[in-house]
């Protein structure tokens, strides 16, 4: 596809990571004609680009999760996103420092805004395609890549990356839609409602409830029952990378991450600061980590590192605390045996954490709020799906992801690093795990843009071989 239009990258979601892959692409230096003649066509199936599931609620009360100042879409200005708040603050919300959270749909907004120059101006138009549908196939030959729309209709390029971002489960009968008002179910504001998951999607949901004005009791039930942690005005501890047991297993690893916390508060330090100072070396400390250490990680730690790593906002902990002191919202460690709707709902069987007994409840609506498809060969993604049909992806072997190479190119079922198939975000959390949020997305895709924009001619080699890890 290389030749007097230059080269074409297609990217598959139009969300936050696949507009700042956008962006990076299109600023790239122009130290060579293939850099310059480079032409992204950014597919989106929403309305609106820049959204996707984290940045398209129309509810105040969902704030970022990260403050301000760490939430700047560009690493080499890291105060891009609080420059664009404060210039149009008639618009925004009052924030008065960068150490605030704003709700995520300004966050939208300001993604959104990335892109503008490209689309209003006549002399950036051609270089940048933004194309409104699903994608549903993806095919890879000799002489490039297609893209196949819902539609029929067919894009053709050099490169494709997949940035769909988070795979959500296929809504289930007697189910509520967690992305979605309540009042769009609709839920009975008198009824119990069930959500299933403690995380950041429950609170998100209890918010949605208490907008819509629910009365009833809300359980949130989860294996653990635990409930992320608040954020507090720290700054990240520096911690040396000689210090950092790379290598170690996961027993070790806890052990030593327990003694930091434990030194850094007892000298009258945060936690916080700790956790927040290991994050440069997070995607490495799981790149190196024993695959025996990986699944112990999953299975017994992943729950309690999550509610320390990914925290509330201050005036969302607040919010919380006050429901559940009022009795309204209770947490309850358990699983779910059984559900079965029933013309009041669903009648639910669960046993509580550490009790042998089945106890049943009958609630109004139930909410899964667990999140995001754990296994992605269970997907409803049609252009994931797309890729284990042609054999073009594979699963890692925990089941987190598709396997992807450190440089985010997608391995093929048979071992081979393909040269024109990429992902970036949480689809390629199998080799880097920590790749969720936007501090660490927006480094992926500057460093597979640079990638991009310096290969010229190499997505025509023959593809590599990769040993796979076992």
């Amino acid at each position: 596809m290389t030749g007097a239009r230059g080269r074409q990258v297609l990217i598959v979601g139009g969300g936050a990571s696949g507009v700042m892959l956008a962006y990076q692409l299109l600023h790239q230096p122009s130290r060579t004609a293939a850099t310059r003649d480079l032409r992204v066509t950014l597919i989106e199936q929403r309305p609106d680009i820049g959204r996707g599931i984290a940045y398209h609620t129309g509810n105040p009360d969902h704030l970022l999760n990260v403050r301000v100042a760490n939430m700047s879409a560009l690493p080499d200005q890291p105060d891009h996103f609080w420059r664009w708040l404060t210039s149009r603050s008639t618009d925004a919300p009052v924030c008065p420092d960068p150490y605030c959270f704003v709700p995520r749909r300004i966050y939208g907004d300001y993604i959104a805004s990335l892109l503008e120059q490209q689309i209003s101006d006549p002399s950036d138009a051609e270089r940048l395609s933004i194309v409104r549908g699903t994608c549903v196939e993806i095919n890879e030959g000799p002489a490039g890549v297609s893209a196949v729309l819902d539609d029929g209709q067919s894009l053709f390029g050099d490169t494709v990356v997949l940035a769909t971002g988070h795979d959500m489960r296929a809504s289930r009968a007697a189910f509520a839609d967690p992305w979605t008002p309540p009042s769009a179910a609709p839920i009975d504001p008198d009824a119990t409602v069930l959500l299933l998951g403690t995380g950041l999607t429950m609170v998100d949901y209890v918010l949605s409830l208490l907008r819509d004005g629910h009365r009833g009791p809300i359980v949130a039930m989860s294996r653990r029952g635990l409930l992320a942690k608040p954020h507090r005005r720290t700054d990240a501890q520096r911690i040396e990378e000689a210090d950092v047991p790379f290598g170690a297993g996961i027993s070790s690893l806890l052990r030593w991450l327990r003694s930091r916390i434990e030194r850094t508060t007892a000298e009258g330090g945060d936690w916080r600061s700790v956790i927040d100072g290991l994050r440069p070396y997070t995607q490495r400390l799981w790149q190196e980590l024993p695959q025996a250490s990986k699944r112990r990680f999953l299975e017994h730690a992943r729950a309690w590192w999550d509610v320390h790593r990914h925290r509330m906002a201050p005036e969302v902990e607040a919010r919380v605390t006050q429901v559940i002191l009022a009795r309204q919202l209770t947490l309850l460690a358990a699983k779910v045996i059984s559900i079965a709707p029933d013309n009041d709902g669903a009648r639910v069987h669960y046993r509580r954490r550490g009790d042998a007994r089945i106890h049943s409840m009958q609630v109004g609506a139930v909410v899964d709020c667990t999140g995001i498809v754990k296994d992605p060969r269970a997907t409803p993604n049609p252009a994931v799906r797309s890729l284990f049909d042609r054999d073009l992806a594979r699963v890692d072997p925990l089941c987190i992801g598709i396997e992807t190479d450190r440089d985010c190119a997608i391995i093929r079922r048979d071992g081979a690093v393909s040269r024109r198939l990429f992902a970036v975000g949480p689809l390629t959390r199998a080799a880097f795990w920590e790749i969720i949020a936007i501090p660490d997305i927006r480094n992926q895709c500057a460093a597979l843009a640079a990638r991009l924009a310096d290969s010229e001619g190499e997505p025509h080699a023959e593809p590599r071989q990769e040993r796979a890890e076992v």
